[in-house]
């Protein structure tokens, strides 16, 4: 598959830099820190998944073949971290991830079969892409991380990845697979943070 067909996926690409450098700014400012500070947890957030996801796969590493997406997160982490925390919505951040986590989990899946991975593998390249930037950002950031809230989101992103490759072996036309698979993620990641959703915990003893 060339990536060149599916309209939609660079905008995907786009889309998950974009409010997962956000995100990581916004932590950066929570934590007060400086820009730079901001600019740094921007660029882990935006690049952790996709750069493990480009070397498991074989592929370049993507930000280092091209200035625009360290410019990109630049630029949002500038504006992000500009605007005054009594301005942020309360679960802002989780909502950032939710979008990024959506957007980059069909984008790395669909970067994975374009360089040969067969389809269960470039589910978890999805699955990597679109969770690994956030567990980044908060272990770095001194927070408990994401995956111990108890709420649905690794699965969120196998969800996308999955459906992502499912309705393209279907053989649905572009952009559909694509957008489709993206909405489903961002509704089940969404749907976890306003109802606290999660898989029933292990029993113990």
């Amino acid at each position: 598959m060339d990536l060149s067909f599916e309209a939609a996926l660079p905008w995907l690409d786009i889309a998950g830099l974009t409010v997962f450098a956000a995100s990581g700014a916004l932590a950066a400012a929570r934590k007060r820190l400086d820009i730079v500070g901001a600019a740094f947890f921007a660029l882990i957030t935006a690049t952790g998944g996709g750069t493990l996801r480009d070397l498991l796969i074989g592929a370049p590493v993507f930000w280092m073949h091209s200035a625009a997406p360290i410019f990109l997160c630049l630029i949002v982490a500038v504006a992000a971290w500009a605007i005054p925390l009594r301005r942020w919505p309360e679960r802002a951040l989780d909502w950032l991830d939710a979008a990024g986590l959506a957007a980059y989990s069909v984008y790395g899946a669909a970067k994975a079969l374009q360089y040969g991975i067969e389809p269960v593998p470039a589910v978890a390249a999805g699955v990597i892409t679109g969770c690994i930037g956030g567990v980044i950002r908060d272990i770095t950031a001194g927070v408990p991380s994401i995956l111990m809230r108890h709420e649905l989101y690794v699965t969120a992103a196998l969800i996308a990845a999955a459906s992502y490759i499912s309705l393209t072996a279907m053989h649905i036309p572009a952009p559909w697979p694509a957008l489709v698979a993206a909405t489903v993620g961002f509704l089940i990641r969404g749907a976890a943070i306003r109802w606290k959703l999660g898989l029933p915990p292990h029993r113990g003893r």
